[in-house]
């Protein structure tokens, strides 16, 4: 796979999944805004716990990889990725964090 469709896949990726969280969680969110419950919802059931633990265990291997770069490879804006990792979620931050690091480590190398 060439660099121009790694790109263009991740790119893809995190769009269709923040299409999917505007069209499914936020008409939610706006008729109840309220965030301890939304965050309660994923836990109804076994299999959404499952999920969720899953997600949020994800964003935390994600930040420890940002913090990891960032101090051993100078990868900048990985910040802005954990942000993007909890809203819209973490397919989004952790794809933009691929785009966002791909040149600055290939430049090292």
């Amino acid at each position: 796979m060439n660099e121009k469709t790694f790109k263009a896949l991740l790119a893809s990726t995190a769009t269709i999944f923040t299409l999917i969280f505007c069209v499914m969680v936020m008409p939610a969110f706006f008729e109840n805004p309220d965030i301890i419950s939304a965050f309660a919802a994923g836990f109804v059931n076994p299999f959404a716990s499952g999920y969720s633990a899953d997600v949020i265990l994800c964003w935390l291997v994600l930040l420890i990889w940002i913090v990891y770069e960032a101090t051993q490879l100078s990868v900048r804006y990985g910040w802005i990725c954990l942000l993007l990792g909890i809203i819209p979620g973490v397919a989004v931050g952790f794809a933009l964090y691929l785009i966002i690091r791909h040149p600055q480590v290939n430049r090292e190398t």
